[in-house]
């Protein structure tokens, strides 16, 4: 089935944008008051030299609009020379109107005087005039690409009431077209609302995506395990995808104080890679340049570490993090990204619509349990080479059909008609698979199932109101009848971890299921009952949460028990590196129907592998190969021959 992987439509014809969030070195956030047109061109150049065709720039508020009815017209003239310069190098830039947030602090024009800018009218009309306002002056520029409205507007604005957040950004929208802007227009908010995170800011991006011509994830995130860290914003990418418009990468990076400079160069490479393999279709990292020179300038006083997020030094030289863009840049114009699709996916990795519809009654914790969850089963997909599309259930029930494995891990809630259009899946060919977990909240702690002996062929044997903990550190199943690749005597061994509440598992007596393993104590802990040309897989235990709860897990062997599904699923996996999760294996699709093989490592050390190919393997230049070596935690672009 298909995955989401759209470009944004600019005025002549479908982008990739590839650039960086861009304030010169010269005054960062401050750097009209002092616009130096020279450094600017020197900066931008060295970005160009490197393959990066835009930049992403902001109008700073308090100094663009110093009062209600005003633009500062020196500022603005700065902008059209910014533009010029641009124009120059053949790049192109998309301006960010509300700038009253950036690294750490957050800023009002003097005379904002505490109103809210979401509900007050005066306000709302303000901005307005301010967008169009300067929209107008330079929408016809050749250098502008797009348009952004914010920046993380919930950090600055606060967080809102759904419909409120929802009628602003149509206002600001407006005002865009307004004022004459013709080119692609986003928010800016950073994709941080409750159809990422399970908690609901205002920022809806299902509400948004109404508005807007793409969505523009901002990922920053800290983790507890390297390959979870890598491929965070990959998932980011894939639930951004909701609100149905191309996803940009609008935001990433990191500061060369946290990391060697090894491990920035690989934290960009498998970031890169990785989205684009999930979805993403445009990059923009943060950002150009180092701000020794403005040490002593808020934020960077009480933020210094925000001082080096740049891809440049302060002097303008290159960063590990912009050799890795230059590398991503050419890969991208050899396969023409702007014409690729993904491969399509037999399988599905199901997001519960209770992460999204904001449910009466529905606990936030188990939300957020939503999120860890699937991305832990998102990981354990990739590590068995198995491409998934995620997919939503819809409001109130539904899910896509079509899929030959459908996975339902550590879920504790569907909707009472997914519920019983799982059985019809079953019943239709497909294999659904569902791990139990009990949730984190104590209220109605518990599998909210029905139908689970008609569907797993098992009867729950919880008592009322208790959990049945897993008393033992690790959990140990022993395969006891083939399941897909795995064979009797096999054994599947996961740490245990998380809180007393979720950290338990499911009693059953089996009454028309198979048991294909048992636990330590004999206990069934996988049971399969065949309805027809398919089935339904129970495991009675949480796997993914366990892995999810925990720090440097992966791989954990939850890949294992994904690959014998999609055995069992009949699933054909044309490039797969077997027996070796920390190689992760992908393809796109090019318009003339060559696939590219995208090969990702999770090796801390360089690694030698012979992926399993139908058809053969070839650089993008032609040359035949059966072997890939890999640099640590590195990447590498093939084709598959037919």
């Amino acid at each position: 089935m298909h995955r989401s992987f759209d470009v944004v439509v600019g005025p002549t014809g479908p982008v990739s944008w590839l650039g960086a969030n861009f304030w010169s070195r010269a005054g960062g956030p401050l750097m009209w008051r002092s616009y130096d047109p020279d450094l600017v061109r020197e900066e931008l150049a060295v970005l160009a030299e490197h393959g990066l065709g835009m930049t992403r720039s902001f109008f700073y508020w308090p100094d663009f609009m110093p009062t209600p009815t005003t633009v500062d017209e020196e500022l603005c003239t700065h902008y059209a020379d910014f533009l010029n310069a641009h124009a120059e190098l053949g790049m192109t830039t998309i301006p960010t109107f509300l700038v009253g947030h950036m690294s750490g602090e957050n800023w009002d024009p003097v005379w904002r005087g505490g109103r809210d800018l979401y509900t007050d009218v005066w306000l709302v009309g303000r901005q307005a005039w301010y967008v169009a306002t300067l929209t107008a002056r330079y929408a016809e520029h050749p250098a502008v690409a797009g348009w952004l409205i914010s920046n993380e507007m919930p950090i600055y604005g606060g967080e809102g009431r759904r419909e409120d957040v929802a009628a602003w950004a149509q206002l600001m929208v407006h005002a865009v077209r307004a004022g004459g802007g013709h080119q692609p227009v986003s928010i800016g908010d950073g994709a941080w609302g409750i159809e990422q995170t399970g908690h609901d800011n205002g920022y809806s991006t299902v509400d948004l995506g109404r508005f807007v011509d793409f969505t523009g994830p901002h990922v920053y995130r800290m983790e507890t395990d390297q390959v979870r860290q890598h491929l965070k914003a990959a998932y980011v990418c894939e639930l951004a995808a909701v609100g149905g418009r191309p996803v940009v990468m609008e935001e990433f990076g990191l500061s060369s104080d946290f990391v060697s400079p090894a491990g920035a160069a690989a934290y960009y490479r498998q970031l890169l890679h990785t989205t684009l393999l999930a979805g993403a279709t445009g990059w923009i990292a943060w950002n150009n340049t180092d701000y020794d020179t403005v040490l002593h300038q808020r934020p960077y006083t009480h933020h210094p570490f925000e001082l080096h997020f740049g891809v440049t030094t302060s002097t303008g030289e290159p960063k590990p993090p912009l050799l890795e863009l230059a590398r991503f840049a050419t890969t991208l114009r050899e396969i023409d990204v702007r014409t690729c699709r993904r491969a399509e996916a037999q399988a599905a990795l199901v997001v519960p619509s209770h992460l999204a519809a904001d449910y009466p009654f529905t606990n936030e914790v188990e939300r957020a349990l939503i999120v860890r969850t699937g991305e832990q089963a998102y990981i354990a997909a990739r590590e068995a080479d198995l491409p998934v599309g995620v997919v939503r259930e819809a409001t109130d029930g539904g899910l896509p059909a079509g899929y030959d494995l459908y996975l339902l891990p550590s879920v504790k809630q569907l909707t009472g008609p997914s519920w019983v259009q799982v059985l019809e899946l079953a019943e239709s060919g497909a294999t659904v698979y569902a791990s139990y977990c009990a949730g984190e909240s104590p209220v109605q702690r518990g599998p909210w199932w029905i139908r689970t002996e008609e569907l797993f062929g098992v009867l729950p044997e919880l008592a009322y109101g208790l959990n049945d903990p897993i008393a033992d550190d690790e959990v140990v199943l022993t395969v006891e009848a083939e399941l897909g690749s795995l064979r009797p005597g096999d054994v599947l061994r996961f740490r245990v971890a998380g809180t007393t509440e979720a950290r338990a598992h499911l009693p059953v007596t089996v009454t028309d299921g198979t048991v294909v393993a048992r636990d330590a104590q004999g206990r069934p802990a996988i049971v399969v009952k065949e309805h027809g040309p398919g089935r339904a897989v129970l495991c009675t235990y949480p796997v993914e949460y366990l892995a999810s709860a925990q720090g440097r897990v992966n791989p954990e062997e939850t890949w294992r028990l994904y690959d014998a599904l999609a055995t069992l699923a009949g699933i054909g996996r044309p490039v797969r590196v077997p027996d070796d999760p920390r190689v992760l294996a992908d393809r796109l699709v090019q318009a003339d129907g060559r696939e590219v093989v995208v090969l990702v490592s999770e090796h801390p050390d360089g690694t030698t592998v012979t992926p399993t190919v139908t058809g053969g393997l070839e650089t993008l230049d032609g040359t035949r190969v059966e072997s890939v070596d890999l640099e640590p935690y590195g990447v590498a672009v093939l084709r598959r021959t037919r």
